[in-house]
């Protein structure tokens, strides 16, 4: 399944114009894909000339509901980006991230000791296991009412918990001193246009690498004559999960994998040469996928 980004925000933020920009979709509650720039992938292209040149994407989420419901939605996201209000002149945005900080936290804190009040009950029946993780639940639940966050907690978190606090956090200040979401929403609009008009980089790229670099992401890539395109991957992942994340009649029937450095795929200007240089090579499934590898998966159905 695809790593979801939940936006977040108080009301009038500018939680829903964010959203727009970054995927061109309107809608509440709406779901899209914020593509991720990599000047690879056109260097890529450059030399393979596809039909077609398809981005990596992240999918994002405008999280709506207030209270338990929020916290609630919040949970199923796999980070969450926080616009906070730096240009109404009647919020404080670094009191705002403080504040849902620390309703994270809360909602952590409530999250263990509904479960340790669970658990407790049945390890009435004896069972060592159940006292063993009603003991560790004890601890952890001291850990969060000293102030402490379930990202600092030492070790191995107990089984089963769906923690807010650990999951990667990147703030958006929505003003003068942060990024204009209006601006940027409207340069989308523009398209390759927007280019001329900006006086430095896109404001909304540098927001999807560094959600990309929250999220622990990688990126590979495909190169054929019909469509050249980028993919991500958790850093650490294998050829496996790579094909996988292709189409999982690959991953099934998965034979070995020819890799190719991207900038030495450019170098050489075709997989061939590449080949005949000994730039290629045979990887297994087990292969861990690095940053920036040119993927051609052998496989049979």
């Amino acid at each position: 399944m695809a790593l979801e980004v939940g936006i977040v925000g108080l009301s009038s933020s500018g939680k829903s114009t964010l959203f727009h920009a970054l995927t061109g979709v309107r809608g509440t509650g709406a779901v899209g894909m914020a593509a991720i720039p990599d000047v690879r992938l056109t260097r890529i292209a450059g030399v393979i000339h596809p039909r077609k040149v398809t981005p990596a994407a992240i999918r994002v989420a405008e999280v709506r509901g207030t209270g338990p419901e929020l916290l609630g939605n919040l949970r199923q996201v796999d980070a969450l980006l926080v616009v906070l209000d730096g240009f109404s002149g009647t919020r404080a945005p670094a009191d705002d991230l403080e504040t849902l900080r620390l309703e994270l936290l809360v909602a952590d804190r409530d999250h263990v000791e509904r479960r340790l009040e669970r658990v407790a009950k049945q390890a009435k029946s004896g069972e060592l296991k159940l006292k063993q993780e009603a003991a560790e639940l004890e601890r952890v639940l001291a850990h969060l009412d000293a102030g402490h966050s379930l990202a600092e907690w030492p070790g191995e978190r107990p089984a089963g918990l769906e923690p807010l606090t650990t999951k990667p956090l990147l703030a958006v200040e929505n003003g003068p001193q942060g990024i204009d979401l209006k601006l940027e929403a409207e340069l989308a609009e523009l398209g390759d246009e927007a280019v001329e008009l900006r006086e430095g980089a896109s404001a909304l790229e540098d927001i999807v690498r560094r959600l990309s670099d929250e999220l622990g992401l990688i990126s590979f890539f495909t190169a054929g004559d019909t469509e050249t395109r980028a993919w991500t991957l958790r850093r650490g992942e294998s050829a496996l999960d790579a094909a996988a994340t292709v189409h999982s009649d690959i991953a099934r029937g998965f034979i070995r994998c020819e890799v190719i450095r991207w900038d030495d795929l450019v170098r050489a200007g075709s997989h061939a040469e590449a080949a005949r240089a000994g730039l290629q090579r045979l990887e297994g499934k087990t292969y861990v996928v690095q940053d920036g590898d040119v993927l051609n998966i052998r496989f049979n159905v």
